[in-house]
């Protein structure tokens, strides 16, 4: 699974969890709400992007929802608070 891919996956696993959409995740990590759309359109993004949104799922992840198997999941050391 690639990079973008595996985002693509958090994010729209995260939003169908949710009830919303993967505009509405994007916003919640990056303050703006395209940044999925691009991924799925085959766009590509820098690596410290790629890690600052991975680390928002970790830590952002609800206990209520299995992370996808498919999906590493940065070292749970790692994990910080919940950041809304």
């Amino acid at each position: 699974m690639t990079q973008s891919s595996a985002l693509i996956t958090l994010a729209e696993t995260l939003a169908a969890h949710q009830g919303v959409t993967h505009y509405a995740i994007s916003m919640r990590a990056l303050k703006k709400g395209d940044f999925f759309k691009k991924l799925v359109a085959g766009g590509d993004c820098r690596t410290a992007t790629a890690t600052r949104v991975l680390n928002w799922f970790h830590n952002n992840w609800p206990d209520d929802l299995a992370w996808p198997s498919d999906v590493p999941r940065p070292d749970a050391r790692a994990k910080k608070r919940r950041i809304a």
